[in-house]
């Protein structure tokens, strides 16, 4: 997807409650809505708020708040340390940053894929490093990480970082949660970035150039209600509706696209087993 809003922060979720979260048309917005409509404080973040200030508007008539954060800058954590000086105690932390450069590894230059890594991977990583010590002292808090299936598929580092995370902040009384999304209503398809550098000529009538193609012909059609899968999060998050009895839970994948996909991820690993499974098995040290 293209250049995204931010970062989804959300505060207390004690009632009364605050919520730091990126509100520009998608998924920020939807889960902005769910929150507030939950009786939550919303503090509302994007990269550059006078784009949209009907939506600023919005959040602040009903008693939120909307500031400016560039996540891929180094300075981007000073937000919380600012909003925790001033008694606005994060408790709940919503990565919700995103975009996707889609080129085969042969072409994509590593300006592009720097790119891409801070603001999906460092830039998130410096929110929850600055959130952490707070939530620990507090022995309370969740950091919610929104996926996709490209990047359950394709982009291990972010899906390895929160699962190590979740045990190490266990003993601390703090959740992670990764909401794994497919494809929704938002404005995803139509900013599709593509690399710089064009398709070399051995690629025509490939996969690969398909799927370019197919991305930029605006003939998508998701399957996903963005109000609906926020609506989901949003009582997963608190423990109410679908997620009462649920806080423990670490992976919540949404969208009916999404069960053909993870089937698909576990005959991957289950084909490799059943393959090397003797193998695997016949490599340890002798005893």
């Amino acid at each position: 997807m293209g250049r995204p809003v931010d970062v989804l922060v959300s505060l207390s979720l004690l009632l009364p409650s605050s919520w730091l979260l990126p509100s520009s048309p998608g998924f920020g917005l939807s889960l902005t809505r769910a929150a507030q409509a939950g009786g939550h404080k919303v503090i509302a973040t994007s990269r550059n708020p006078s784009r949209t200030p009907e939506l600023v508007a919005e959040i602040e008539s009903k008693g939120g708040k909307w500031v400016q954060l560039d996540l891929d800058s180094r300075d981007s954590g000073d937000i919380i340390t600012e909003l925790e000086s001033h008694g606005n105690h994060i408790d709940v932390l919503v990565n919700n940053a995103g975009y996707s450069i889609y080129a085969p590894i042969e072409t994509v230059n590593e300006e592009e894929v720097r790119a891409q890594m801070e603001t999906m991977y460092f830039g998130p990583l410096r929110l929850i490093r600055i959130v952490l010590p707070h939530m620990r002292q507090r022995k309370s808090g969740v950091i919610v990480n929104m996926s996709s299936v490209l990047r359950l598929m394709a982009f291990p580092p972010w899906e390895s970082l929160t699962k190590i995370l979740a045990k190490e902040v266990a003993p601390f009384n703090i959740r992670t949660l990764t909401v794994v999304l497919g494809t929704f209503n938002t404005n995803m398809f139509n900013s599709v970035v593509l690399s710089k550098t064009p398709l070399p000529e051995d690629y025509k009538g490939t996969i690969t150039e398909q799927v370019q193609g197919l991305l930029v012909s605006g003939k998508i059609k998701p399957n996903g209600d963005k109000d609906k899968a926020m609506q989901a999060v949003y009582q997963v998050v608190a423990g109410e509706g679908v997620g009462e009895g649920h806080q423990t839970e670490k992976l919540l994948p949404m969208g009916s696209d999404m069960t053909p996909r993870f089937k698909g991820v576990q005959e991957y690993i289950s084909h490799a087993l059943d393959v090397f499974g003797s193998v695997t098995n016949s490599v340890d040290v002798d005893k």
